[in-house]
């Protein structure tokens, strides 16, 4: 797949089994960008035009409502549905169990009154101003999740402007590294009252870095200051970043070998933010010019059809079935069609291994969050249980959403939660089905609007001089999408091709079908 990617950059031959490379996928309703390591779809986030995406966003609202009961408030911020503000998340909280807590010379720790739930609805009576950010994005039918304790995530570091605390993250675990940034950290001009926190990332990085990058969080909180003062609630003073920033912030690191994009646009937009980095960082950007989906250019999107499917294999031969419900996912291991080894044993313990590195790959993909419980096949022997064990533990290290895992039971269970921050991948992607009465999923009229968009692209490229007008077939729903909401796409799509598209509903057509045919033969085109 590698070799795909350099071949179309112009570029020499390089190991397809080697190397991290970003693809960033732009087109005019959404942007995908996909992380591969080694040939493997690793990371796969979607971001919608039309989605708001508010997760880590600062706003300045009002108390509108507080619930003795749930021990909550809920707050105005400008959206649909008001903000839900648990009374401990307005609560200067101490620093979670991720970081470790640093000392900082000359500074002496401050002692606070103690602050407890009672005195929340007298801090924040009904009708007051809150500054609060938005920890966890709208779910189904409930509001956004705020908290009082602010923060601001640079590449290297995480500033607190509320929270004179200082800390390093407990994943750079070098003792000899630990000791040389908190030397750093000492020497940072840091102003009195706020504190930060040593990102993952900044592991092997130069004290300029850290300049640069808490020099670039202040101007940001100056910012924000500045529209918290200067205007009314409910008033929105920090967006946080969308998906192509963020994943220039986030991603680009030592590790990343290059950055493919599809659009010059957002080339030029990545190597701007990596040129404040460094000029090796600007380099590794490439443009990959194409008309088609850059994910089907260099071969990746077979992978992110199948890592959304219920059945999941692995190299062994064996399977996992994952089933999500409203309250939990369950995950179902099976040997399938491993029979390689005459051990017993040896076979259901590699099965269970292969299991666990590909259920933490599948929640990072899938975005899944909440309660997770695995059913590995029964491991008569208890150092097997913790070989498995301690391989879901080392492979969820590289999961950004905090995870939380129990040793596996008796009976083979696997219990674990993970961070739930925005909806997961699969109610982005497709909605409660209305030909089964919600009891099954069906993908929305915006994700066959690109899909189809996507394949006529494909068919228009492979096709042309071969057929003159196409006419697309489609449920009547996305039909209406098109005409109400991407005509102009499709005009623009049109003018690539040397004949007509010509739109026509089957109200009797599933929403997830369609047809492309050739008007002249009026025989249906397969690619």
């Amino acid at each position: 797949m590698l070799k795909k990617i350099k071949k179309a950059l112009g570029l020499g031959p390089l190991n397809p089994t080697e190397g991290k490379t970003i693809i960033i996928n732009t087109e005019a309703l959404e942007s995908r960008v996909a992380l591969v390591e080694d040939g493997k779809l690793e990371e796969y986030s979607i971001e919608r035009n039309e989605d708001d995406q508010i997760v880590g966003s600062v706003f300045k609202g009002r108390v509108k409502n507080i619930e003795q009961g749930l021990k909550a408030m809920f707050v105005d911020i400008g959206l649909e549905k008001n903000a839900f503000l648990h009374f401990w998340d307005a609560i200067p909280a101490a620093l979670d169990g991720g970081i470790e807590e640093i000392q900082r010379e000359g500074r002496s720790k401050k002692k606070r009154k103690k602050i407890t739930s009672k005195d929340i609805p007298s801090i924040y009576p009904i009708g007051s101003e809150i500054m609060i950010q938005v920890s966890k994005g709208p779910i189904g039918n409930k509001g956004p999740r705020v908290t009082t304790n602010v923060s601001l995530a640079g590449r290297f570091l995480v500033l607190m402007p509320f929270t004179d605390q200082f800390g390093i993250s407990r994943k750079i675990d070098d003792p000899k590294e630990r000791k040389r940034l908190r030397m750093i950290m000492q020497k940072l001009s840091i102003p009195e009252g706020m504190g930060i926190i040593m990102r993952t990332v900044a592991q092997g990085q130069r004290a300029r870095h850290f300049v640069r990058d808490l020099a670039m969080l202040l101007d940001q909180w100056e910012t924000i200051a500045e529209n918290r003062d200067g205007n009314k609630a409910p008033f929105c003073c920090f967006r946080e970043p969308g998906l192509i920033e963020k994943t220039a912030r986030d991603f680009l690191t030592e590790e990343i070998d290059q950055v493919i994009c599809d659009s010059q646009e957002t080339t030029e937009y990545i190597r701007d933010i990596a040129g404040r980095i460094s000029r090796r960082a600007r380099r590794r950007v490439q443009h990959l010019p194409s008309r088609q989906s850059v994910f089907d250019k260099v071969g990746i999107q077979k992978q992110i059809d199948e890592a959304f499917s219920r059945q999941v294999w692995l190299p062994c031969g064996g399977y996992i079935v994952i089933d999500e419900t409203e309250a939990l996912i369950a995950i179902d291991v099976n040997t399938g069609r491993n029979r390689g080894s005459r051990d017993v044993d040896k076979m259901i313990l590699q099965t269970n291994l292969e299991a666990a590195e590909e259920v933490a790959r599948q929640m990072r993909l899938r975005n899944s969050g909440g309660l997770i419980v695995v059913d590995f096949i029964d491991m008569r022997q208890r150092k097997d249980q913790q070989a498995v064990y301690r391989a879901m533990k080392e492979r969820l290290k590289r999961d950004k959403a905090k995870t939380q895992v129990l040793q596996i039971s008796s009976v083979g269970l696997l219990e674990m939660t993970r961070q739930r921050l925005n909806e997961s991948l699969r109610d982005a992607l497709y909605e409660p089905c209305t030909y089964c009465e919600g009891r099954g999923r069906i993908k929305t009229t915006l994700t066959m609007s690109a899909e189809i968009q996507r394949r006529l692209n494909t068919t228009i490229l492979k096709k042309q001089g071969e057929v003159g007008d196409l006419i697309v077939i489609v449920n009547s729903d996305v039909l209406n999408r098109f005409r109400e909401a991407d005509s102009k796409i499709l005009v623009e799509l049109e003018r690539t091709h040397t004949g007509r598209l010509i739109f026509r509903s089957d109200p009797n057509m599933h929403r997830e079908k369609f047809l492309i045919v050739d008007a002249a033969t009026e025989k249906e085109i397969q690619i």
